[in-house]
């Protein structure tokens, strides 16, 4: 289209074929979120979502085109809005929430590693786990209202005394002067 000559009856009809193509595009995105949301919901109880920093992905010029035309804020609103309608949980855990920076299996946390890593190897109890498997466990132990760290969960709430029951501290009891 842009070596056709301006105001012609070729370039009209290019543009128009093109538009035609752009739209049949979007309609196959739009027909596949809805059905991918509907299924979705219609197969699960409690739906649970990352809250992710799109915007700042998009900065990132390799990624851009395919993080935009994925339609991921899309399908958010599409599964928010089908879950209230059929009476489904959803829940959105926060951004910071380091998913795919612990272990699933017993909550060591390697911290931040390189996207071109897809595969970790667990330090503290050695299970190899790939990274987005990884990280869809946690994202579901936490939405379903786990501590992200196993470790926490396993704990007992109990506070234990490191002074006998029956000794007073010396914090609590009363000065006689």
């Amino acid at each position: 289209m842009a070596r056709q000559q301006k105001d012609s009856n070729r370039r009209y009809k290019t543009r128009v074929r093109i538009a035609k193509t752009h739209n049949k595009i979007a309609d196959t995105r739009k027909d596949f979120l809805h059905k991918l949301s509907t299924k979705i919901v219609s197969e699960n109880q409690t739906i649970v979502l990352e809250d992710l920093n799109v915007s700042g992905m998009v900065k990132n010029r390799k990624l851009s085109r395919a993080i935009s035309q994925q339609g991921w804020r899309d399908f958010r609103v599409l599964v928010e809005g089908k879950s209230e309608k059929y009476g489904r949980n959803f829940v959105v855990i926060s951004r910071w929430e380091p998913t795919s920076q612990s272990c699933s299996e017993c909550g060591y946390r390697w911290g931040k590693i390189d996207l071109s890593i897809r595969s970790v190897l667990c330090l503290n109890c050695g299970t190899e786990h790939d990274r987005d498997e990884n990280a869809s466990v946690n994202i579901e132990k936490v939405g379903i209202g786990h501590c992200h760290d196993s470790k926490r969960t396993l704990r007992q709430g109990k506070t234990t005394s490191v002074v006998p029951v029956d000794e007073a501290s010396r914090i609590t009891a009363r000065s006689r002067r």
